[in-house]
């Protein structure tokens, strides 16, 4: 069984930086999955942020890359999301998803944590 839990989102000034972390627990090695951050705003589709593969491969979002930086620590089985340069069209529910297939940023992951806000003001 695989248990998601999102944490760290709140409110920000645009400009500003904020980082959430997504924490695993289950009953296979950590490392086995590949993981990402998704996230969606009210009325829009659910959209992929950035993920890293099992083959360490990093991918990013256009609109994030640059600003937006995702990393694992094994050693923790948790997974970050630093983001920077804030803007008011971040503001979303963000959610880490993990799988054994590697997916990219596409919302077909198989285990999504309940997500966490981050609300960015102008």
């Amino acid at each position: 069984r695989v248990q998601l839990a999102e944490s760290g989102g709140g409110s920000v000034q645009a400009g500003g930086s904020l980082t959430i972390s997504c924490q695993y627990s289950g009953d296979y090695a950590y490392t086995l999955y590949s993981v990402a951050w998704f996230r969606q705003a009210p009325g829009k589709e659910r959209e992929g942020v950035a993920a890293i593969d099992t083959a360490d491969q990093y991918y990013y979002a256009d609109s994030v890359r640059g600003r937006f930086t995702i990393s694992r620590d094994n050693s923790k089985n948790k997974l970050y999301l630093q983001m920077t340069s804030l803007k008011p069209e971040d503001t979303a529910m963000y959610y880490c998803a993990l799988d054994r297939n590697g997916w990219m940023l596409l919302p077909k992951y198989l285990h999504w944590g309940q997500g966490t806000q981050v609300t960015v003001s102008s």
